[in-house]
């Protein structure tokens, strides 16, 4: 009977692992195939700060930088970043960044922020080792680069690979809106992140 018992408990808790695992790996390809639709929608690079509502809050749909693309696709799987972010660093203020001399939280702009998604990130458990291996970063992923003068860039792994079938492709809007590329390498990687709620 203990042997039973035993080998009963191993198979229960093999099968909450792979259960976990399961719907990890489907929430993950759910964000990444949400991300993919961003790009068929026509957004123009703006940098500009707006008052918005929260929850919810978004600015203008015609409108974004590269946390827009990772908020956008969080949210079309009912998860608010601008809330998550808000209370988060509402409750631990001094474990933020404080790059704009800000000295108490502003639910407009705070989760826009590069750093501050990172900081979330990494105090939500979501950091994953960065690497120069394309095959450890998967669809659903969170990417951060580093570019010029300082500043940072965010963006998300999708499915579809690039030409030459090495690298899964990143949607992601560094400019030009929220598109498609083949960028995983351009820049100097800082962050990488796998976050569901």
């Amino acid at each position: 009977m203990p042997g039973t018992l035993k080998q009963n408990c191993f198979v229960f808790i093999f099968l909450i692992c792979f259960y976990d695992a399961v719907a990890q790996n489907d929430f993950c390809y759910r964000l990444a195939d949400s991300a993919a639709t961003l790009v068929r929608q026509k957004v123009t690079y703006d940098l500009s700060y707006y008052s918005i509502a929260y929850p919810n809050g978004d600015v203008p749909v015609d409108r974004g930088v590269c946390t827009d693309v990772i908020i956008r696709a969080y949210r079309k799987l009912n998860i608010d970043l601008q809330q998550l972010v808000h209370e988060d660093m509402r409750n631990h203020f001094s474990q933020y960044p404080r790059a704009w001399r800000m000295t108490g939280t502003d639910k407009n702009i705070d989760h826009r922020r590069v750093p501050n998604l990172m900081t979330f990130f990494k105090r939500s458990g979501a950091s994953l080792p960065v690497s120069e291996n394309a095959i450890d970063y998967k669809p659903g992923d969170i990417v951060c680069w580093s570019l010029n003068r300082g500043m940072k860039h965010i963006g998300l792994v999708v499915k579809q690979k690039s030409a030459d079938k090495k690298r899964h492709l990143i949607v992601h809007n560094i400019g030009d809106g929220q598109v498609l590329e083949d960028c995983l390498f351009n820049y100097p990687i800082i962050g990488h992140y796998r976050y569901s709620r």
